[in-house]
């Protein structure tokens, strides 16, 4: 376990998945974890669970990220780890097919959203008792590098925060601030949402299969795979881990496997 003991963490889109996952971790590894989402009905049974506190907004809301920054400042008066996790693929397409509605929907959840994340994060940490210090963490995708021609602004939109995620790291080390950012990209998890798909599907076990055979390791990721690596990162364990892209994918962007 990363010892986060008298750290205070942001979690977007807490309520379910990975995001979920990470506000338990976090909040087991001694951190004051703060997380954000619509689902009041999953946050409140989150909330109980964890002992994290919840703050119902919009990642692509300016207005909601001034309610959360001051939330977190009135109730922590500071801020160590933030991951932006939230996201979308609600409308997507082909570039033929996907709608301007569709694509301006995910380009501010999946891009804008991540931005006003780190960038709130930035002025809480830069505030931090003792001066500034924090570690971002930004979720990007295995389809950052091997995209998908049906899904195009999910894919364009985890290159795009890909990118992002070390432009931040390279402004706080040119700034001398000791806040690290680093992007995580995961390949096939099962979330809540793969399990309904495999669970509602003619041949479940078929399902299952075809889903686990997209990784070589044979297993879809979980979603504890993937807050084991944030709760690392977010530690003072990874203090020297700037800029960085971390696969963690079951080596599914590694190579060709089979020759």
């Amino acid at each position: 376990m990363a010892d986060l003991s008298g750290k205070v963490a942001i979690v977007t889109g807490g309520t379910s998945g990975i995001g979920r996952a990470t506000v338990q971790r976090l909040a087991r590894d001694g951190a004051q974890v703060v997380f954000t989402g619509s689902n009041e009905e999953s946050a409140r049974t989150l909330c109980a669970q964890s002992g994290a506190r919840f703050v119902r907004a919009q990642v692509q809301d300016e207005g909601d990220w001034d309610k959360v920054a001051a939330f977190v400042s009135d109730e922590f008066g500071r801020l160590d780890i933030a991951f932006a996790n939230a996201g979308t693929e609600s409308g997507d397409g082909s570039v033929e097919s996907i709608s301007m509605d569709g694509w301006a929907g995910i380009i501010d959840v999946n891009q804008t959203g991540v931005m006003l994340t780190a960038r709130t994060a930035l002025r809480l940490m830069r505030a931090n008792p003792g001066g500034p210090c924090g570690s971002i963490i930004i979720n990007s995708s295995m389809s950052a590098h091997k995209v998908m021609g049906n899904y195009m602004a999910y894919s364009v939109t985890k290159a795009a925060v890909l990118a992002m995620a070390k432009s931040i790291a390279i402004h706080c080390a040119t700034e001398k601030l000791p806040i690290r950012c680093n992007a995580i990209l995961p390949g096939v998890v099962e979330t809540e949402m793969i399990s309904a798909i495999i669970a509602k599907s003619a041949s479940p076990e078929g399902a299952r299969a075809a889903y686990n055979s997209m990784s070589p390791m044979g297993r879809m990721g979980t979603v504890e795979d993937i807050a084991a690596l944030v709760a690392f990162l977010a530690s003072d364990e990874a203090g020297f881990i700037s800029g960085a892209e971390y696969a963690i994918d079951g080596a599914s962007t590694a190579g060709m496997t089979g020759v």
